[in-house]
């Protein structure tokens, strides 16, 4: 047997630990004694994900180490234990604690480390860099005495970071010397698009902005001042400026070092010492730093080819981002900026939903040479493999990024379009043919397939398009798609309903620990909230359901763009009385509110502070009024006209039919928002025919009209019976809605419903009027239960104290928060824009 060589790893990141799975899944890496040397006191944990740190994962939970992985493959690991120095005549290594390691091979994976810029009181108490768990725990310390959060950098680490400040609960600022966001992967007019989206979160972006120096501030911990002469207070600071490699152990052993850092390799990701290689952050290839996970991921694979035989070599990696920053989009592909000669640019951009798409194509439009995507990440997956695989470009290349009209064909490629070379997963380089290979050796269920390849268990990035592969393989393969919701249920949300239904399940817990898996995402945990709430009725505040909440239910009112939100009582049927009207007119002019007459006939409040939400509430259910769902996905409005009892050309009393409605149906949770409208006559002016659920008067009774809705796909609704009585309207009504709630998709408004829906509107019919499924009298009965239990969630929570400590900008501080401003327009206020801010500060400076 032949003796074994000792390979000592140095570093156990992400990088560090592929490298050992690679290894440790060819048996000739028994050939081999690995150590390695770890110097945090844990091991390999997933950082791309390490904000979660502050939403309640766990290290552990954030571990990327498989149990029992150690002992099964008799790797050693040693965590605390830093490498001092390395002796390469000696083939040694000398850790912190004095401890000499002899080695045959070394690979040095010891990535990177924060760099912060050289600003005089860069070191000054509350000052922290965005790198590993022990770094967090630090920033949670410095928050539970902090008011104000800055961060110094824009790029995707520091978006991550100012994402983690304002989960502690911080007034939070970002501040870049570039002038815009995420300078390298994206463009003017992407990075602008970016700053908008993250600063209607309530994130302060500063652009452009130089910092000279850090000093004692007069209201806050530090004081950051600018090269411009202007300053910025705040009681902690995170540093998240880009990386540097870490090295130093390189450097100081005589390893070839690039000029401006970085340990320089070839393609077999040997160093200068042909003994000793480098893969990750630390290695220099071609004269560039790779700081994703992906190339990481692709040199420890190479480094581990090479030490067991192969001819595996690093040639170079995708590039390619997609990422959700603060719940924003953001992807960027290749050659973003249209720097190959002669590139053609095309762009896209939406300011009423805040989309921004381009690409770059070769001079001749054959070719897909970069993209970047802001607000909808619809077409990455196509766009990517495109540049990978050099697909032929669509005659008209725009229509990759127009937005898919009524009756316009999609330009996807789908996933059958794929050659079998395409890399769906870049973390793990696995080609739709080794998907196919793994499910023609019979696994044919998504998991499965990711715990064959490992694609989708690195960045995500894939998820979607790893999907899309598998289930184009099923169907050739004449196996019946999954429809489920997410990775942590294996159900469609129909399903989850009636699993709920049936089990009686309560909470999200109950449901994930009999059905599902994981800690659930942001997919499922609304949906869930929305069915246990569509089931039972529960207060949407109670402690087993405001984790699964948005911003907009959690707070029961509509976040807007500077952070503050809007309250909008409800008025049923449009009617309402002087006295209210009154109240709700003293409620703006007391809290200097902005208000406006909606599009569904209520009255919108804009700009009231979280803590002023439950006395504004007070006030209004003082007068009479209550909460108008407008921050739910429930019933939003039943619009009217007068109808008989004013109309010269009325019918049937239209008022007291939508106010019968509207309190009927208040405040039942659904799929999606669902809007009515009843009209006194065919003259319509109530716009019925463009609602969810349409009434319209004739001379013996009511015509029902569904599944109708404007917005970004309008749809006229569909008459659905006929010269209805009031008791059969609502019986007809009943039905609808909860057989609607009971079959509908996640987020499908109802117009979407029907298209989607077998049979169309003649089933839809037979179910609803015939009772062919013999279920009407149970929907009807679920629909009593739900009227019967319906309470008004703004005094709901007025009488519970726990609840309104909810309401407190600052889980450390009752201060209003400053970031705040509003200016006066046409006699009302508005949010002030970032140059008005800045002139009213320094107007109060100035007095």
């Amino acid at each position: 047997m032949t003796e074994q060589q000792t390979l000592i790893v140095i570093g156990n990141g992400m990088v560090g630990h592929h490298f050992l799975e690679a290894m440790a899944a060819d048996e000739r890496y028994e050939a081999y004694r690995i150590i390695v040397c770890c110097k945090e006191p844990r091991p390999a944990y997933d950082r791309v994900h390490l904000s979660e740190f502050f939403t309640g994962r766990s290290a552990e939970e954030l571990s990327l180490v498989k149990p029992d992985f150690f002992a099964n493959t008799g790797i050693e690991l040693k965590t605390d234990a830093g490498v001092a120095s390395i002796d390469r005549e000696a083939k040694s290594v000398t850790l912190d604690s004095g401890e000499q390691l002899a080695y045959d091979k070394l690979v040095m994976a010891t990535g990177s480390y924060a760099f912060v810029p050289p600003i005089p009181g860069n070191d000054r108490e509350n000052c922290f860099v965005y790198r590993t768990i022990d770094d967090l725990e630090a920033m949670q310390a410095g928050a539970s005495n902090s008011r104000v959060g800055v961060v110094i950098g824009g790029g995707l680490l520091g978006l991550e970071a100012a994402n983690a400040l304002r989960n502690l609960g911080l007034e939070t600022h970002v501040v870049e010397f570039a002038p815009r966001l995420m300078p390298v992967q994206l463009d003017e007019s992407g990075g602008a698009l970016l700053a908008d989206k993250i600063s209607e979160l309530g994130i302060s972006v500063h652009t452009g902005m130089a910092t000279q120096q850090i000093v004692d501030g007069e209201n806050c911990r530090h004081r950051m001042e600018f090269a411009d002469g202007s300053h910025l207070e705040t009681d902690m600071i995170c540093f998240s400026a880009g990386i540097r490699p870490w090295d130093t152990l390189g450097r100081d052993c005589g390893l070839e070092v690039g000029e401006r850092g970085g340990i320089v390799i070839n393609d077999a990701c040997q160093t200068s010492d042909s003994d000793i290689y480098a893969i990750g952050e630390c290695a220099l290839w071609g004269g560039r730093i790779f700081g994703l996970v992906a190339p990481g991921y692709t040199m420890a694979r190479a480094a581990a080819g090479q030490l067991l035989g192969d001819d595996a070599g690093f040639t170079g990696a995708d590039m390619s981002t997609k990422l959700k920053l603060i719940g924003v989009d953001v992807c960027s592909i290749g050659d973003v900026h249209g720097t190959t000669e002669g590139s053609l640019t095309y762009a896209y951009t939406d300011q009423r939903t805040q989309v921004y798409r381009r690409i770059n194509t070769s001079a001749d439009g054959k070719t897909l040479l970069g993209a970047i995507l802001v607000g909808d990440d619809t077409g990455y997956n196509d766009l990517l493999q495109y540049v990978l695989n050099g697909i032929t470009l669509p005659a008209d290349p725009e229509v990759l990024i127009l937005p898919q009209l009524d009756g316009m064909a999609s330009a996807g490629l789908g996933a059958d379009a794929l050659p079998p070379a395409a890399t769906i997963c870049s973390c793990h380089n696995v080609s739709k043919g080794q998907i196919v290979e793994v499910m023609d050796g019979g696994e044919l269920t998504l998991e499965g397939v990711k715990q064959c390849t490992s694609a989708s268990t690195g960045c995500g990035g894939c998820a979607q398009m790893l999907k899309d592969v598998v289930n184009a393989e099923l169907e050739l393969r004449g196996v019946e798609v999954s429809d489920a919701l997410c990775a942590h249920f294996e159900h469609s949300r129909q399903r989850l309903y009636d699993l709920i239904k049936v089990n009686k399940y309560k909470t999200f817990g109950e449901l994930l620990a009999a059905h599902g898996k994981g800690r659930g995402c942001d997919i499922c945990k609304p949906a869930v909230a929305s069915i246990l709430a569509s089931q039972w009725n529960d207060y949407i505040l109670e402690k087993s359901h405001v984790g699964l909440q948005d911003t907009n239910d959690r707070f029961l009112a509509n976040m807007q763009k500077d952070g503050t939100y809007s309250v909008v009582p409800r008025v049923p049927g449009g009617e309402i009385t002087p006295k209210q009207l009154i109240a709700i007119g003293e409620v703006g002019d007391k809290y200097k509110l902005y208000t406006k007459i909606t599009g569904g006939q209520r009255i919108d409040l804009f700009g009231a502070r979280l803590e002023q939400l439950p006395d504004i509430w007070r006030e209004l259910i003082d007068a009479g009024l209550e909460t108008g769902h407008a921050y739910g996905k429930a019933l939003r409005t039943v619009k009217s006209c007068v109808g008989s009892t004013w109309c010269r050309y009325g019918v049937q009393d239209s008022v007291g039919m939508a106010l019968l409605v509207e309190n009927r149906y208040k405040g039942i949770r659904a799929p999606h928002k669902v809007k009515m409208a009843v009209s006194g006559c065919t003259r319509e002016c109530a716009e019925a025919q463009s609602k969810d659920v349409g009434v319209i008067a004739t001379e013996t009774g009511w015509n029902l009209y569904v599944c109708g809705n404007g917005g970004m796909r309008p749809r006229h609704a569909d008459l659905f019976a006929t010269d209805l009585d009031d008791e059969t309207l609502i019986r007809y009504i009943d039905r609808f809605m909860m057989f609607y709630v009971a079959t509908a998709d996640r987020l499908q408004r109802t117009a979407r419903w029907l298209e989607n829906m077998e049979g169309g509107l003649d089933y839809l019919r037979s179910v609803i009027i015939d009772d062919s499924l013999g279920i009407a009298a149970e929907l009807e009965t679920q629909m009593s239960h739900l009227v019967g239990t319906y309470q008004c969630e703004w005094k709901t929570t007025l009488e519970d104290p726990e609840k309104l400590k909810l309401f407190r900008p600052f889980v450390n501080s009752d201060a209003p928060d400053s970031n705040v401003v509003f200016v006066q327009e046409r006699g009302q206020v508005r949010p002030a824009t970032e140059k008005e801010k800045d002139l009213i500060a320094s107007t109060e400076v100035s007095a």
